[in-house]
């Protein structure tokens, strides 16, 4: 089994969902937005207002994810890079590291894709999880271009973490 081809569908899978809710939540506020303001009561255009904004709103997130799930799309369909022992940290890069604070130490694995940022995908059998970052996220940035072996700091919520590289596939 390809793990990156795994785990590109489970992150597919969640952005249909995403697509899916957000579409339903567009729908039912823009019924809502189209009822009668005489209808029930006396407020009822200030709650049709209301409702056009949350479907726009809805709407807005929707054709964020099926725009970033393009992309997704678009990358996996160039071909998923591969990478060697050695090779510096790109787009479709599983990385392996560790990171250490005043609390102790910790272990991840963390996939750099274009799109589905901090999405946490569970692995097959429910064995380990990844997490997603992109090249824009402060993780994304530090993670670039390193190979396994380099270290970073990085400040995320107030807390200064130590991370290394410990592996690139």
């Amino acid at each position: 089994m390809d793990i990156k081809a795994y785990f590109i569908g489970e992150l597919k899978k969640v952005y249909s969902e995403r697509i899916a809710a957000a579409a339903r939540a567009e729908g039912e506020a823009a019924q809502e937005a189209e009822r009668d303001p005489t209808e029930e009561r006396r407020d009822a255009a200030n709650e049709s207002a209301l409702q056009g904004r949350l479907a726009t709103g809805h709407r807005k997130r929707r054709l964020r994810a099926v725009s970033e799930m393009e992309y997704l799309i678009d990358f996996v369909e160039k071909g998923m890079p591969r990478y060697r022992p050695g090779d510096r940290v790109g787009l479709g890069a599983l990385v392996d590291v560790r990171i250490e604070d005043e609390e102790g130490v910790e272990e991840r694995t963390l996939f750099v894709l274009p799109s589905g940022a901090g999405v946490e995908l569970t692995g097959p059998g429910g064995d380990g999880f990844v997490v997603v970052v992109t090249p824009n996220s402060p993780v994304g940035k530090s993670l670039m271009r390193a190979r396994a072996g380099d270290e970073f700091e990085i400040v995320i919520d107030g807390r200064d973490r130590e991370w290394c590289v410990t592996d690139v596939s």
